[in-house]
């Protein structure tokens, strides 16, 4: 009998990825993708704390599983094993929730040539150019009225609403046919709809909200309809624009994802699943915190109350663990800063440093950078390469050429204001910062399995670990 074919991707890989799959599709804004974080946590009996509880202290917990939100944008989880005592340290994975998209502005109220259009800013560095000629919808929080005074909810809307609209080829110049420009502020203006159908429609326009002259009386109806509320009850809202289109599997072979906002959708739904697929029996000799953390605006430089420059991460641990050992807990711990990485463009090779191009399916990606733009070291990288050594899973390694510029992510800042040792990763996709992203299938599954070897096996490599 001939030998059976082995798959060149799993139907456990594919799994991974359909999981991945299916989070993206119901995260359209990082409050969503907190919120789906939390459901997925929950599943797997993750408790809920709140910050702003003085009745409970963290250093009293049981051992179990816990998790907790900051602005409804940034999520924190992690388990505290039966074994833990102060002194002991955290194996912690960092990621991020936002990603480079248009952003309505606080008075979004415009009108052009008879058009109603919808006023939008750009947050973070994107591909704006991708947005053209996409069927755009809005997603986020609106702030509304209650008998008790005010309360924030999601909200999305799942028709396509809004367009960015591409100048015909006949109107253009030479020179425009030869580089797309555009100006970001004026010719990226949504179109919502036409004044003539606004008109005919005005009967159904609020006439009491306190934000009616910031906003079309449409998109608040809208907004209201979709949320079952009374229009006067909108007080404010955050809302993003995003692509309708689903993410999807495809290619030739079924083995790339087709996305939005893997950057960083992805790194955080790899870190959530990992956590909790750690949970067994590992757990009876753990001795270490295993934590995650997502962040909001790391697509704007982490600088806020629920980004990773901030003392979220340093007082989320000191809380925890309590004051005593502390600062030697912290020398025990470790932070995987998981983002998403580049991976070599066929029709751009020359863009890569010639011994680093990471590959699609070649797994996962060690970011370095001798000015630290990327916190990884020798020594922080050490556990992550053996952990893929000893389990066969294959690991790539990337740096920038000297003559091109260099991103930056949460490691570098979670290491210098919790002075923890940092290693930045990330799986290797295309088109960062598109309206459309792509990465390969088998990344998602060997990554994601990467993630939680290495939260059951972290411990037992540091302490074999000799270097101060």
């Amino acid at each position: 009998m001939a030998e059976e074919q082995k798959e060149f991707i799993s139907k456990a890989q594919r799994a991974v990825a359909e999981g991945l799959i299916s989070y993206i599709n119901a995260s359209p804004s990082p409050f969503h993708a907190v919120q789906t974080a939390i459901q997925i946590l929950e599943k797997a009996k993750f408790k809920a704390l709140s910050e702003t509880d003085t009745a409970q202290d963290w250093t009293e917990l049981a051992p179990g599983n816990y998790y907790f939100t900051r602005n409804q944008s940034t999520i924190v989880a992690f388990v505290k094993p039966k074994n833990f005592k102060p002194g002991n340290g955290f194996t912690v994975m960092g990621a991020h929730t936002d990603s480079p998209v248009f952003r309505v502005k606080p008075v979004s109220k415009k009108t052009k040539e008879n058009y109603l259009m919808v006023g939008v800013e750009k947050y973070g560095g994107g591909l704006w150019h991708t947005w053209f000629d996409r069927d755009l919808s809005i997603a986020g929080r609106v702030m509304l009225k209650t008998k008790d005074g005010a309360e924030s909810r999601l909200v999305r809307l799942n028709d396509p609403i809004l367009r960015i609209p591409n100048l015909a080829i006949h109107l253009q110049t030479g020179s425009e046919r030869n580089a797309f420009k555009f100006d970001v502020e004026d010719e990226t203006v949504p179109m919502f709809a036409t004044a003539a159908a606004a008109e005919f429609n005005k009967s159904c326009a609020p006439t009491k909200s306190s934000i009616n002259d910031e906003h079309h009386a449409l998109l608040l109806r809208l907004i209201a309809e979709e949320l079952k509320v009374d229009v006067n009850d909108i007080c404010d809202f955050e809302l993003s624009l995003y692509d309708t289109q689903p993410s999807v599997i495809g290619g030739g072979l079924k083995e790339f994802v087709f996305s939005p906002r893997l950057d960083n959708l992805g790194s955080t739904y790899s870190v959530l699943t990992a956590l909790v697929s750690s949970l067994d029996e590992s757990l009876e000799t753990e001795t270490n915190i295993r934590m995650i953390a997502s962040f909001d605006n790391e697509e704007i430089g982490s600088v806020s109350n629920r980004g990773a420059a901030s003392n979220l991460m340093y007082t989320t641990m000191r809380r925890i663990h309590g004051e005593k050992h502390f600062d030697a807990a912290i020398q025990k711990s470790i932070v995987l800063s998981c983002d998403m990485a580049h991976a070599i463009h066929p029709n751009y090779a020359s863009r890569h440093e010639t011994n680093h191009k990471p590959m699609l399916h070649q797994g996962l990606v060690i970011k370095y950078n001798a000015n630290q733009r990327y916190a990884t070291s020798m020594v922080s990288v050490y556990h992550l390469l053996q952990v893929a050594k000893e389990n066969d899973i294959p690991i790539q390694k990337f740096v920038v050429k000297n003559t091109s510029p260099c991103g930056s992510t949460i490691g570098p800042h979670i290491s210098a204001k919790c002075g923890i040792r940092t290693v930045d990763v990330g799986c290797p996709q295309l088109s960062m910062h598109s309206i459309r992203e792509q990465m390969g299938v088998k990344d998602v599954a060997t990554s994601t399995e990467l993630f939680k070897l290495y939260f059951q096996n972290f411990v037992k490599l540091d302490s074999a670990l000799k270097i101060d």
